[in-house]
């Protein structure tokens, strides 16, 4: 499927925002049983993680993805919302969660990166759907604001 190169930016932003709330949700339906303090702090904890994670990671991967698909050719398929290696990444990453999740660590140790990871690819998910919406923002028409008195 030929798309415009402006709607891989949306399924990117997407599809980070897909995975994120997986991983959010899978989280903390393994802490849904602690204490309302303890609570608060796996959540500050995760909050600041994913910030951390966005900040000196994801952003510049979310940075090299959108000048990439900027450079693109204005009619892309559908699947170049990323390369060959990001393809490469998320089977890995879904693999190294599927691993962890079946591993022997305490599942309230593993809502902290689940959580975090999830924030993280939230954000990055922002830059995406930030981009898409400026590229794709419709000018209002000079008379008559959205629209035209003749019409």
């Amino acid at each position: 499927m030929i798309v415009h190169r402006n709607w891989l930016y949306a399924v990117s932003g997407t599809l980070w925002w897909i995975a994120g709330g997986i991983l959010i949700l899978r989280g903390y339906v393994w802490v849904e049983n602690m204490s309302a303090a303890a609570l608060s702090i796996h959540e500050i904890l995760s909050i600041a993680v994913a910030v951390l994670g966005y900040w000196f990671g994801f952003s510049k991967i979310t940075r090299r993805n959108i000048d990439r698909i900027t450079n693109l050719p204005e009619r892309s398929s559908i699947f170049a919302f990323t390369a060959l290696r990001g393809y490469i990444l998320i089977v890995v990453m879904i693999s190294a969660g599927i691993l962890l999740r079946d591993s022997a660590i305490p599942k309230d140790y593993l809502s902290v990166p689940y959580t975090a990871m999830g924030g993280a690819l939230l954000l990055g998910g922002v830059n995406f759907w930030g981009v898409f919406v400026r590229k794709t923002r419709i000018p209002p028409r000079r008379r008559g604001g959205w629209i035209d008195e003749k019409d």
